[in-house]
């Protein structure tokens, strides 16, 4: 807490940078708004004090230059709270204009955010309460990175593994000291090191309001979990600090990225730039409403007070508006710039591609910005290429450099893992990297980011254990969540003793995993599917944050051959350059190479069933991408039934066997120290399972 010395002198400041800046006469201050006709500062001494120490009016003549209010407070300390006031015009209707005098607003720029007193609910029911907002807090504090820099890893070695920061930790069975924050994951860096990923993809950490809930949901006793309900897109989320009020938000997050590079783990964030915490016309004004609402989300055109929702949360962000782009564009280089993240995947990415009225546009200036960018340059960015209004982009999204999570590739492996029939030559497209979605734009397979699970929808464990969902547990009636969930519970929805059910789901979840890591492109794995976690049919724990949401690291020990099998999974893809390919497969050799790159099968050799409406079958065998590896022969079967498959010749070389989703463990994934060599002309593959034989020599 800062020692006032109120009223602290004040000078004219500047209006660049935006925010507060500490320098060595005292604080800038700096926020954009293009029509405000007045402002004034508010300081506290803390996030929870009941009235400002201090209140600044400024004066338009001195503070006031083009869009900008700026102010120097001299000798003022770090460690003050703060929030604006701004006077202006009042007409939601005509000119989309939201000014109200009586509002604290929290800066946009703000390096730190606390929310000790915010109550958005009583707002709701009472209205604006004096001194009720987030408060802003002024930071100067030095950090030692230690030679950090960051992980520079070529796009198609990556191995990302989703996971929220609070719910990863917060479960008792964590043993961290500092559970469900920034720290607590550190301790648990050894288990993802072990465990073999390269990069975490981060659940929004950017400070969010976890009380944007629906009043049914709040009135449970629920809040904001997951986090996309953004506010201060600068400041690390206070909720995942030890000591926020002490201002360590930059530290604590600092310190996570630097043990996690240490470990050679790259840290990508999911960044929510498509909408805010702030809602339609009848959510709160934290802070864009109030500084420039007609500049900063899409407004209706004939009535601006009616918010064009895009996203499904009540408003959309006006992000190719000039000041827009550059707000986002700097919040990202910040990211990159200062706190050493190494890439981005943003939520709803498709709503960035709009203009103001909502239409798509074929070159949207945030995202080319973005593209563009040199800070950004060795980044990796990946977009959720689709919104909630209908606009789906996977393989058209706007740029070269831009990954997509593929929906397209979710959807087709699930149903081809649960049975359906005649997808053959979908899978096959799917496994090689997406050619028909990507290489017509000059893309590649690293710009297919594969998945089968992810934080939205079915867990693993719950994808092979429930045909539908089961959401009551949000209190939303069981409204909310996806109803499209190409799954299949083996014959018995939900918990069961039935122990041939379990053998099922789990040989099913052992079928998913093993071809999302035999795939071209980029893996991505949801923390908690390792060990099968589950959420008992919930499809949509955004707003749990208990059991049901957080990762049960009981698990560890009771899923330990299933966790076996993904790092085996993990070694086996890392071994083999050629599940790494850059560019697309061909069918020819590779260069230097005498073996054509892939060779499709069925169950007889080159004849791959393209055509058979009910084929359930697939064989492939991959050359060697580099001297030392090992040819690669692949064996899927999801029929009913046990099958004979071919085998191609490799001589000298013999086939062994390395997985086999049909056994058990330890038998299910073989070490190659540890492997059997297969001598049979046919190889048996049991009915729903997957086998992989690896190529060498025999000694």
């Amino acid at each position: 807490m800062p020692a006032c010395n109120a009223p602290y002198p004040v000078l004219s400041g500047r209006r660049y940078p935006p925010g507060a800046t500490v320098e060595d006469i005292g604080v800038n201050f700096s926020v954009y708004s293009r029509h405000a006709t007045g402002a004034e500062l508010l300081l506290y001494e803390a996030a929870s004090s009941p009235e400002p120490f201090q209140i600044i009016r400024l004066d338009p003549r001195t503070h006031h230059t083009f869009f900008s209010w700026h102010v120097m407070v001299q000798d003022l300390p770090p460690g003050t709270h703060y929030t604006w006031r701004l006077e202006g015009p009042n007409d939601p209707h005509t000119h989309g204009w939201r000014f109200d005098p009586q509002v604290e607003l929290v800066d946009p720029w703000a390096r730190a955010i606390n929310v000790a007193d915010w109550d958005r609910w009583r707002r709701q029911r009472q209205g604006v309460q004096p001194h009720d907002s987030p408060r802003a807090m002024v930071l100067a504090e030095e950090y030692d990175w230690e030679g950090d820099t960051p992980i520079r890893l070529s796009s198609e070695q990556m191995i990302i593994y989703e996971l929220h920061v609070g719910g990863f930790t917060r479960h008792p069975s964590s043993g961290v000291q500092h559970p469900g924050t920034f720290l607590g994951l550190i301790e648990k860096i050894p288990y993802l090191k072990e465990l073999g990923i390269t990069h975490v993809e981060l659940m929004p950490v950017m400070a969010f309001d976890e009380q944007d809930v629906p009043e049914a949901v709040w009135a449970a006793g629920l809040r904001n979990f997951w986090g996309y309900s953004s506010f201060g897109f600068f400041s690390p989320h206070p909720g995942f600090c030890v000591t926020p009020e002490r201002g360590t938000h930059r530290r604590e997050f600092r310190d996570m990225v630097k043990a996690l590079h240490r470990a050679g783990i790259g840290v990508i964030l999911d960044v929510v730039f498509n909408h805010t915490s702030e809602g339609g016309a009848t959510g709160p004004t934290l802070n864009f409403k109030g500084f420039g609402n007609e500049t900063f989300y899409c407004l209706d055109t004939l009535d601006k007070g009616i918010y064009l929702d895009f996203t499904g949360c009540g408003n959309t962000v006006n992000a190719n508006h000039p000041q827009v782009t550059n707000f986002i564009i700097d919040a990202l280089e910040y990211w990159v710039r200062e706190m050493h993240v190494d890439g981005f995947r943003f939520d709803l990415a498709s709503a960035l591609a709009r203009d103001s009225d909502g239409r798509p546009l074929a070159n949207p200036p945030v995202l080319w910005g973005i593209e563009l960018s040199d800070t950004l340059a060795a980044t990796k960015i990946i977009a959720e290429a689709w919104d909630a209004a209908g606009l789906y982009q996977v393989g058209s999204f706007p740029g070269y450099r831009w990954m997509e999570w593929n929906g397209r590739y979710r959807d087709s492996v699930r149903r081809f893992v649960r049975g359906d029939r005649g997808l053959v030559p979908e899978i096959a497209t799917r496994l090689s990297g997406s050619s028909d979605l990507y290489e017509a734009n000059l893309r590649k397979p690293i710009n297919s980011i594969n998945f089968v699970t992810c934080h939205d929808g079915f867990t693993l464990w719950d994808l092979v254990s429930y045909n539908r969902k089961h959401n009551s547990a949000n209190h939303e009636n069981n409204r909310d969540g996806t109803d499209d969930n190409l799954s299949w519970n083996c014959g018995t929805e939900g918990e069961t003793p039935n122990a041939e059910v379990l053998v099922l789901r789990r040989r099913q979840a052992k079928n998913l995993l093993t071809l999302l890591f035999l795939s071209q492109g980029i893996p991505m794995l949801l923390a908690g599917d390792e060990v099968l976690r589950s959420q008992q049919g919930n499809n949509n724990v955004w707003c749990q944050d208990n059991a049901l949401g957080w990762f049960d690291w009981s698990l560890v020990e009771q899923q330990a051959a299933m966790l076996q099998f993904v790092r085996g999974l993990i070694a086996l893809r890392k071994r083999h350059p050629n599940l790494q390919h850059r560019h697309f497969l061909s069918g020819q050799p590779l260069p230097g190479g005498s073996l054509p790159d892939v060779v499709w099968h069925g169950l007889d050799l080159y004849a791959p069933p393209w055509t058979d409406p009910d084929a359930q079958i697939l064989a492939f065998t991959l050359a060697p991408a580099h001297p030392d590896e090992a040819a690669l022969h692949v064996m899927i079967n999801m029929s009913d039934f046990a099958l004979r498959f071919a085998l191609p010749e490799i001589a000298p070389a013999r086939w062994h066997l390395a997985l086999d989703t049909s056994r058990c463990a330890p038998a299910d994934l073989v070490p190659p120290a540890a492997q059997s060599p297969v001598d049979d002309a046919r190889q048996l593959v049991r009915s729903r399972s997957i086998q992989v034989l690896e190529g060498r020599l025999y000694t």
